[in-house]
């Protein structure tokens, strides 16, 4: 099975390019973040055509999570348990909900699209609420790793997060100002790996961003971020059988500043020896 995640940067305007990746990399799974409609609002057409289900959470023209799929999704998830909200000048446990999570299975695999906080400036009111997000999705993934021990999960999607110095080639970005490589998000994103996830992509492909900014020749120079992840639980990460950063996808006509990333899974039944396919 091939899952990948895709933070789009609106569907309503990359749906064909989408779709057309979708058939000619034949994946069975993809994760969207940053769809930037509503649900009704989604096209749905092109995708269903192409043989995918589509489920999704979008509440405005902000944020939105999708995941489509040519195998049977069941047991959605609107996000996760203690997802914090947020709104501007709101404080307190109530705060709305963002549509930034989505969780559903496939095949027997747990699958989340999720669509992190940027966090905006250092001790912008947004980064402290990426901070608790993130805490509240490490303990929600320790929770189901508990109840479910040994089952296969992956957290995907665009983390907001350039882990080590090695994920961020944007000289934009400066340690002490910059969000995105502050010590706290980084510890973050290391809780989540200490509490049984790994980034399964990183050990195939060590080398390559998954973002370029639109602005200042970013994408040509090379000086992109590695910030969209798949992390997965022992159960799925020894099942992972090869992977890839689709680079090429931030080329051509009106793309993405993101691109997808890409993994092959082996079946339950296939053994550790099968040969890579891309």
């Amino acid at each position: 099975m091939r899952i990948a995640t895709w933070n789009v940067n609106s569907i309503r305007t990359r749906h064909g390019r989408v779709v057309d990746w979708l058939v000619n990399a034949d994946v069975d799974v993809l994760a969207m973040q940053e769809i930037k409609c509503k649900d009704e609002q989604f096209p749905r057409e092109g995708l269903e055509a192409a043989g995918y289900e589509v489920v999704t959470w979008g509440l405005n023209q902000w944020n939105g999570v999708a995941i489509a799929s040519r195998l049977p999704i069941t047991d959605v998830e609107v996000g996760f348990r203690g997802q914090p909200g947020f709104a501007k000048g709101h404080e307190g446990p109530d705060a709305p909900l963002e549509a930034r999570a989505l969780g559903a299975t496939i095949d027997g695999v747990r699958v989340w699209s999720l669509y992190v906080p940027n966090g905006r400036a250092l001790g912008d009111p947004h980064y402290d609420y990426k901070l608790r997000w993130l805490s509240a999705l490490a303990d929600d993934a320790r929770a189901w790793m508990a109840a479910n021990p040994g089952a296969p999960m992956a957290l995907t999607g665009d983390f907001n997060v350039a882990p080590t110095d090695a994920d961020m080639g944007d000289p934009s970005f400066v340690p002490g100002v910059s969000t995105h490589i502050s010590p706290p998000e980084r510890a973050a994103f290391a809780h989540l790996e200490s509490i049984g996830l790994t980034d399964v992509v990183r050990p195939i492909q060590p080398d390559g961003y998954t973002f370029w900014d639109y602005k200042q020749l970013r994408f040509p120079r090379d000086e992109g971020m590695r910030i969209d992840f798949i992390l997965g639980t022992p159960g799925f990460a020894d099942r992972v059988v090869d992977a890839r950063i689709e680079r090429e996808q931030r080329k051509g006509d009106a793309p993405s500043d993101h691109v997808p990333v890409l993994v092959e899974l082996a079946s339950d039944e296939d053994d550790d020896d099968r040969p890579m396919i891309f």
